[in-house]
């Protein structure tokens, strides 16, 4: 049951430096300009978006609380007080969607607990994205995040995701550290079945956007793509043939 509290905003981002309003829908501002009190990871980036995104509330006036690995669990629990006195709070990621791959999911947890109101705002998932433009399974996925950094541990995890993919029916969609996306390419193809399917959906909604998908045996017929230091979701699906 819901309290007389106030309410949390899960605010997204745009994926690069797109102009906000390019990929986030003007509905997106309307709600961001009404707050004036954010939960983030990088206050410095956070302000570069809301004066992109046009918010009123002068830059002075804002409050930030920053969450990070760094962030010590007790001060967490003080993040919503302001929900709590019946303010409203927007929590933001710094790509993409709050609490998912990303910071932010204690707070969401904590805010259904307390009774305050959670309200999700429409903006670019890369998971859902790289998902809708790869071909693979819609209607039965799963994202393990990242793979182990060990060859032999990546190995392993890579023939188990795609040992369940083909007893389910299942898409697996993961990311890597971007500086790391090529050697999980290529780790890919190296290790799946040749006719097993490998998406890589790169940059996107920027102007540099890559999206192909195809089997392990096209994929090592033909030069790979640059995608050092570039933000990418991969996706693999196992042929049931």
């Amino acid at each position: 049951m819901m309290s007389n509290s106030g309410e949390l905003f899960l605010i997204p981002t745009p994926l690069g430096e797109n102009e906000p309003l390019e990929v986030l829908p003007l509905s997106v501002k309307k709600y961001v300009s009404e707050l004036s009190i954010f939960i983030c990871e990088n206050e410095k980036t956070a302000r570069a978006f809301l004066k992109k995104i046009g918010i009123r509330t002068p830059q002075d006036d804002l409050v930030f609380y920053v969450l990070n690995k760094y962030t010590e669990p007790e001060e967490i629990q003080t993040f919503l007080q302001d929900c709590e006195n019946g303010a409203k709070v927007g929590l933001m990621s710094e790509a993409g969607f709050p609490a998912v791959a990303d910071p932010g999911a204690d707070i969401v947890m904590m805010a259904h607990r307390k009774g305050i109101k959670v309200t999700p705002l429409v903006g670019p998932s890369s998971i859902v994205l790289g998902l809708m433009s790869s071909g693979m399974n819609g209607q039965s996925f799963a994202f393990v995040g990242y793979l182990p950094i060990d060859k032999a541990e990546r190995k392993k995890k890579i023939k188990d995701l795609e040992k369940m993919s083909r007893q389910l029916d299942q898409t697996q969609i993961f990311i890597e550290t971007p500086y790391r996306n090529e050697t999980l390419l290529e780790s890919l193809i190296k290790t799946l079945n040749p006719n097993t399917l490998i998406g890589v959906a790169c940059d996107l909604t920027l102007p540099t956007e890559y999206i192909l998908t195809q089997t392990a045996q096209e994929w090592s017929a033909q030069p790979l793509p640059d995608l050092q230091k570039r933000p990418a979701i991969f996706l693999i699906q196992a042929n049931n043939g």
